[in-house]
């Protein structure tokens, strides 16, 4: 098994900048896989969501330009597996947005693919760290929709933190090591 750690916390509180952190040791061979889908342009040439743009450039300039980018896959392994050289770790930023991006599926389809990766990454040869967004601190939502949303969160990070060999809370730019 390689090692596996899991980062959450509520938003701006530091995981991706401690995740690209750990995954810079790695070197150039590491794959970084975001699961948030660039804006669309408009007919002007503009982004539809301007604000998710420029966070987006942001988190690309955070990054190392040398590491290879796997935006928003569907079938996260076969698009590891399709790499070569296969990669030297593996960073996919963030779990919140890939189970925003699945809300087609049912649930258990939904647990089942997240169940497939993190099976695939624990019996990765490289080293992995997956982010995620604590959600579940705040009021009940009133929509249905939302309900699900953050009850899929929460499932799929508990899963995640029992998989990985290593959990922590980000809060405030600090890292609180839970397992």
């Amino acid at each position: 098994m390689s090692s596996l750690v899991f980062l959450t916390g509520p938003v701006r509180s530091g995981k991706s900048r401690r995740a690209v952190e750990l995954a810079t040791a790695w070197g150039p061979g590491t794959v970084f896989i975001a699961t948030c889908r660039p804006p669309v342009a408009g007919p002007d040439g503009a982004p539809s969501d301007p604000e998710l743009a420029e966070r987006i450039r942001r988190h690309r300039a955070e990054r190392p330009a040398a590491w290879r980018v796997l935006e928003a896959p569907r079938d996260l392994p076969a698009a590891l597996d399709a790499l070569q050289p296969p990669p030297a770790g593996v960073l996919l930023d963030c779990l919140t947005l890939w189970v925003s991006d699945r809300l087609d599926l049912s649930d258990d389809a939904l647990i089942a693919e997240w169940d497939r990766l993190l099976a695939y990454l624990r019996a990765a040869p490289c080293p992995s760290v997956i982010v995620s967004n604590e959600i579940g601190w705040s009021p009940v939502p009133g929509h249905p929709v939302l309900r699900r949303f953050r009850d899929l969160v929460g499932i799929l990070a508990q899963r995640t933190a029992a998989a990985a060999t290593e959990a922590h809370l980000c809060v405030a730019g600090q890292t609180l090591r839970l397992k």
